[in-house]
């Protein structure tokens, strides 16, 4: 049995174009979290399905929107077979008549528009043929970026305490912790992550931490965080990055206790084009949960805490990531490659459908180990059938069948039956109502989403002898 590493023990509990701290002093207003126009993602006319911390960053920036409520609104018309049943207060994309037993409610949580009655604001009109409700929902797959060397995306420079006022605590972790903090060149909110430099020596995390900045400054995508600049003193690292105001995941999971067939495959839909794309660069996540999956004030996918995240052209041996999504070649101390994404894919549609994880086995890491290396699942019976043969495709320790691992890549992954009804071109460009927006209003730093911490006592910005700056160059 391998030993744990770098293990992450615990589990617990946008806008359209980002901007720098430093730059767009324009003003802004909040923004109504869906404007309504038809567009498709995927329509289950035939569903029977019915539902019953250490990371905190969100979207900083918008543009002036016509309404300044948080409410979503109103869908003009609902795609055939997703009606709207917000009176009941059921959930987009269950069928009435569906039975409910022993199945939890979540309709307190999630009673938005359905699935492809708005577009997001700021983005491009969708195409015309949406309209037609008879319209048969078309693959339309994204272009694939090459594998290969990218070049950097540059940021806008170094930043200190100066440029930002401190907030508060969004959440606290090992190594440190994330505060809200509102930029004073353009009155606009962020999330600046401060990482102890004695702590990240200690835990033996300073490669991963100077991966972490390597990695962020490298991706720009729709679904990924945003990092806009970094700098450090004697005794501290500093990341400003966005600050997304929905929350993680991980609360509204736990508080709905599982997801509808639809509401999982939009969010897995999110995560599977943001993971396509890190492989187009060379990029293994190997961090993937809902913990780490954040909400944007539209409810849309952001993918943060790149802790693990590592550029690998073939093969990597290190041991680190979150015991219950483990792929068995990494538990087994096995050299792996980017289809252990792929593997906690699945895993984490299986927990977003069940509400548990497929191994897990009273917390104890190295039970939860041991089912891994056994490779058993039971799917629970409410689980739909399409999703249970992508799972098994997906959780499977024999790499020559793995999807997203074969000569397809990830087409295979997005061609599979459960997908069929997703517009993935239009879901890249947020073209479509998330199921669930969550209740803030956007541009005002609203924290309401996280939990409240003690505040650090030690004051940033010591200007003393820095014995470990040399660990840390790049900040």
């Amino acid at each position: 049995m391998p030993t744990l590493g770098f293990l992450k023990k615990k589990r617990t509990k946008d806008d359209n174009s980002p901007t720098s701290p430093t730059v767009d002093k324009h003003g802004h207003t909040p923004i109504t979290p869906t404007l309504s126009k038809q567009s498709t993602l995927f329509t289950e006319p035939e569903s029977t399905f019915s539902s019953g911390n250490d990371s905190a960053h969100s979207s900083a920036t918008s543009q002036p929107a016509s309404s300044t409520t948080n409410k979503p609104a109103a869908p003009t018309s609902a795609p055939q077979g997703m009606q709207n049943n917000q009176a009941t207060g059921q959930l987009q994309g269950q069928n009435p008549t569906s039975s409910t037993q022993n199945v939890p409610s979540i309709h307190n949580l999630i009673h938005q528009p359905n699935y492809g009655s708005g577009i997001d604001s700021g983005y491009g009109s969708a195409d015309n043929t949406a309209n037609n409700n008879n319209a048969v929902p078309t693959l339309n797959l994204p272009t694939t970026q090459k594998s290969g060397p990218q070049p950097f995306r540059e940021t806008k420079g170094k930043y200190t305490l100066t440029d930002f006022s401190i907030s508060r605590t969004l959440g606290t972790g090992s190594f440190g912790r994330v505060h809200l903090v509102q930029s004073k060149h353009n009155q606009r909110f962020y999330a600046v992550k401060v990482l102890k430099k004695q702590q990240v020596v200690k835990m033996k995390q300073v490669e991963h931490t100077n991966d972490e900045r390597r990695m962020l400054q490298r991706c720009r995508h729709p679904f990924l965080i945003t990092l806009w600049g970094t700098w450090q003193d004697s005794k501290n690292l500093y990341m400003v990055m966005d600050f997304i105001e929905g929350g993680e995941l991980f609360s509204l999971l736990r508080k709905s206790q599982r997801f509808p067939n639809p509401v999982a495959k939009f969010y897995a839909a999110e995560v599977t084009l943001a993971i396509d794309y890190l492989h187009s660069m060379n990029i293994i996540y190997r961090d993937l949960k809902p913990e780490n999956l954040l909400l944007d004030r539209h409810g849309h996918i952001k993918i943060t805490d790149f802790g693990f995240a590592k550029e690998v052209p073939d093969i990597t041996w290190t041991l680190c990531g979150t015991p219950d999504y483990l792929a068995p070649e990494v538990v087994s101390s096995k050299g792996y490659n980017k289809s252990v994404d792929w593997w906690s894919l699945g895993i984490l549609i299986f927990e977003m459908l069940a509400g548990f994880t497929p191994f897990w086995d009273s917390g104890s890491p190295l039970k939860i180990y041991e089912n891994i290396l056994k490779g058993r699942v039971k799917y629970p019976p409410y689980i739909h059938p399409d999703a249970q043969d992508l799972l098994g495709k997906l959780i499977t320790a024999d790499l020559t069948k793995r999807l997203g691992n074969l000569h397809g890549g990830s087409r295979d992954v997005m061609t599979h039956a459960w997908f069929a009804e997703v517009t993935w071109e239009r879901l890249a460009k947020k073209d479509i109502d998330a199921p669930y927006v969550p209740p803030v209003t956007g541009g005002i730093g609203d924290a309401s989403l996280f939990d409240k911490y003690p505040e650090e006592s030690e004051p940033y910005g010591d200007r003393g002898e820095d014995q470990y700056g040399k660990m840390f160059p790049d900040f």
